[in-house]
């Protein structure tokens, strides 16, 4: 393989001299896809001695150094202090799911009610006699003009609150954004917001609809061992309790005061709805088993020759799920789909943009990143948004790649968010090149935008673009193989999606590396609040 890329960038460097030389403005062709090196790329990455590549595995061993040493291959940089590692400190914590919650009386089980977690480095977390506060959405939206926790004062109690936004409740369009998802129908933000406000412990009721998955999915990740980004105060800001609960369990708390889960979700709805206390009493005791251990980015630097501090980011993280132990012996979760196929797309990129950069050199520099535990909840993107290898304020875009169409190409690129950002003109403009049009998202309600590592930069005022392709060319894959033993490597892929989509992010990243633009938010969201915060 080293020969292979040490050609084609010798190659490309004395074609480029000798049109440079014949017309020093002439912009060089983009380097076209290689599909074998994306074939060994997946098939390394996916095999079984990879072990599923599980943070803090031999599998995650294997996988930076692997990664690492492709990037090495094509001279770039370390582009974390000038290393390719950069340090993920983790927390893995296991509940003791022997616990039960009493409300005033009525006993909840565990699995079968509720769930219920911690990020809090501690042994033993305690509700005592907690007030529970009813919060309608939880939500703290001022550009909606909505505020849930308007009046109340929820600190060191217990919260319940619905899923998703109010506009998909109503599939009103003039509410948030109707049936599409926004970020304060996420759970994330939900149990972030209630930690502002100073609560002791969040619940949030499941249904499956505007969940947009089965309660199945909340206990596969919610029940067993979660990882955590690990701060100096040993995360004692955030939330000390994060739970769920089932929609017969919120039934049987509503009851007790004489109400029901449906009259409560309606009266949330109303533009008069206060939240109030139920004045029932909260009571948990929540044990945990702790281990630390240091997870990685690999991080490398395509240094730009007139702006090398402002950057652009392609990325994709490189974890899934590991071994499983089963009745019937261990199943490796390979991830060829999600995301083997991206961290090749990387790797891919790398090499053509390399090649690119030794024709005419970017203005810009690129980072290449391929992410840990992005998931156990886009962590090691969160851990490279703070900043330690390049800062925040200086990042222009970021493109981000978490599960690639590897078989045929169609003529579509989905887009994922709308009217969010100006990265989507250049999603329409290249696209448009490649005689594809811009189909967006079909599952809006889904919220995938903010399901991804790019997110993790959003929140820093970052705009980007997610390329997902995850089962909407395999109609079988969703359901037969996402997050399943199923997602292996094929050698019979065509990689058809797949050349496409690298064509696509190459001739967006060359224009944004050689451009003066700084893409904007282009919709009010706390995302352009803090890139006006950076002057950007």
């Amino acid at each position: 393989m080293i020969n292979k890329y040490r050609n084609t960038i010798v190659l490309t460097c004395i074609l480029g001299l000798f049109a440079c030389n014949n017309n020093s403005t002439k912009v060089a062709e983009p380097i076209p896809v290689e599909l074998a090196n994306i074939h060994q790329h997946i098939k390394t990455l996916a095999s079984d001695s990879y072990e599923g590549r599980g943070p803090l595995t031999l599998g995650e061993d294997l996988t930076i150094k692997y990664i690492a040493k492709e990037y090495q291959k094509l001279g770039l940089k370390g582009g974390y202090k000038g290393e390719f590692f950069e340090p993920v400190p983790l927390a893995k914590i296991t509940p003791d799911n022997a616990m039960k919650l009493n409300i005033d009386g009525l006993e909840l089980i565990v699995a079968e009610d509720f769930t219920a977690r911690t990020e809090h480095l501690s042994e033993k977390i305690q509700l005592n006699n907690s007030d529970v506060v009813f919060v309608g959405y939880g939500i703290n939206a001022p550009e909606y003009n909505w505020n849930d926790y308007a009046g109340i004062d929820v600190k060191d109690k217990t919260v319940i609150m619905l899923v998703n936004d109010p506009g998909f409740a109503t599939q009103n369009d003039d509410l948030f954004t109707g049936n599409a998802m926004t970020y304060y129908g996420r759970w994330t933000y939900k149990w972030e917001e209630a930690a502002r406000q100073g609560a002791k412990a969040a619940f949030i009721i499941h249904e499956t609809a505007p969940a947009a998955y089965p309660w199945s999915v909340v206990l596969a990740g919610n029940t067993g061992s979660m990882y955590a980004l690990v701060d100096n105060e040993k995360n004692k800001s955030r939330l000390p309790i994060l739970g769920w609960l089932q929609t017969s369990a919120a039934n049987k708390i509503f009851s007790k005061i004489g109400s029901s889960y449906l009259k409560e979700k309606e009266l949330a709805l109303s533009q008069s709805f206060k939240s109030r206390s139920l004045n029932l009493k909260a009571n948990l005791n929540l044990s945990n088993k702790l281990e630390q251990a240091e997870s990685n980015n690999v991080v490398a630097l395509l240094e730009g020759s007139m702006y090398p501090d402002e950057y652009i980011v392609i990325s994709a993280h490189w974890d899934h799920f590991g071994k499983q132990i089963t009745d019937n012996g261990v199943k490796i979760l390979n991830g060829a789909i999600d995301n083997a196929s991206g961290v090749a797309g990387t790797i891919e990129l790398a090499r053509m943009l390399v090649a690119q950069h030794a024709i005419k050199p970017f203005e810009r520099s690129i980072v290449f990143a391929n992410f840990t535990a992005e998931e156990t909840g886009l962590l090691g993107s969160a851990m490279f948004a703070q900043g330690g290898s390049v800062p925040m304020s200086q990042v222009v875009s970021v493109l981000n790649i978490d599960g690639m169409n590897t078989l045929d190409g169609v003529g579509y690129i989905l887009q994922y968010g709308q009217n969010m950002s100006e990265m989507e003109d250049y999603l329409a403009k290249f696209s448009a090149k490649q005689n594809r049009r811009v189909k967006l998202d079909p599952r809006p309600q889904n919220g995938l935008f903010f399901r991804s590592d790019h997110f993790s930069f959003a929140k820093q005022g970052v705009p980007g673009l997610l390329f997902m392709s995850l089962g909407d060319t395999d109609p079988d894959y969703i359901p037969f193989k996402y997050h399943k033993e199923a997602d292996d490597y094929s050698p019979a892929w065509s990689l058809g999606g797949v050349k496409q989509d690298l064509e696509l992010i190459q001739s967006i990243a060359i224009e944004l590396a050689n451009n003066r633009d700084w893409p904007k938010w282009t919709s009010e969201s706390d995302f352009k609040k803090r890139r006006a915060e950076d002057g950007k």
